[in-house]
């Protein structure tokens, strides 16, 4: 099964390495750096898709940003599974539900937090693993909106009523945390993006010390990865 990986970031590299969980996980990865302007081509060719993080906003007006959004809307035209984390399910929010979807939030939602389930991730192909919350770190100046008629809610926060959630026609998730990464990774991520976090109100050397392993949250890619090679999660 070969897996589109839709690179956002300034680098060619991640901070953890999905993609190599990914190709363990026997997908044949096709790591694409949209950011850096680069194509993937004939998009029937792929089986399934992953969109990364990126430091950019889903609505802002450039080249590849738009381009990307046409990617995902053929994409789940074909009956592709896709799942996004942070940048990645705030795109796929503003191209499958309208650009207006995605706004810039009056202060940054950043730090460990406890999740709260909502009771349709119970029925849910990748959040169905949870349990009444779940433990993962936050870091978002953007937001997805909770109320569209596609849009099914799975987890969320006091403070962003969509942290979690599921497009109610077609295969696409978005996660707006991190459970990719891990609590060895997050301490150099942490440190390299320091003035940004402080800049954003986090307290640098407190998180440090909180990092742990997503291993619940974690259930959700797993459940990704499983779902979509066993072909349990494309549309007809």
């Amino acid at each position: 099964m070969r897996l589109l990986y839709l690179q956002n970031g300034p680098s060619r590299t991640t901070v953890s390495g999905l993609e190599t969980r990914f190709a363990a996980a026997g997908f044949d990865v096709a790591m694409v750096w949209a950011y850096g302007g680069e194509d993937p081509g004939d998009l029937r060719a792929y089986d399934a898709c992953f969109v990364s993080g990126s430091p950019h906003g889903a609505y802002e007006d450039i080249d590849w940003i738009n381009r990307e959004h046409d990617w995902l809307r053929t994409l789940a035209e074909q009956g592709s599974p896709m799942l996004g984390i942070c940048f990645g399910s705030q795109i796929l929010a503003s191209a499958l539900c309208g650009r207006d979807q995605v706004f810039r939030r009056p202060t940054c939602e950043v730090g460990y937090m406890d999740l709260d389930v909502t009771a349709a991730a119970r029925k849910d192909a990748l959040a169905r693993d949870l349990g009444e919350t779940v433990h993962m770190f936050v870091w978002h100046n953007d937001e997805v909106r909770a109320a569209h008629p596609d849009m099914v809610v799975l987890a969320t926060s006091p403070d962003c009523p969509n942290h979690v959630w599921r497009h109610a026609r077609h295969p696409a998730w978005g996660i707006q945390g991190h459970p990719e990464v891990s609590a060895a990774q997050a301490q150099g991520w942490f440190e390299s993006s320091r003035a940004r976090l402080e800049a954003d109100g986090a307290d640098v050397a407190r998180l440090k010390r909180a990092a742990r392993d997503a291993v619940e949250a974690d259930t959700m890619l797993v459940n990704f990865m499983t779902a979509a090679r066993r072909g349990e999660l494309r549309a007809a």
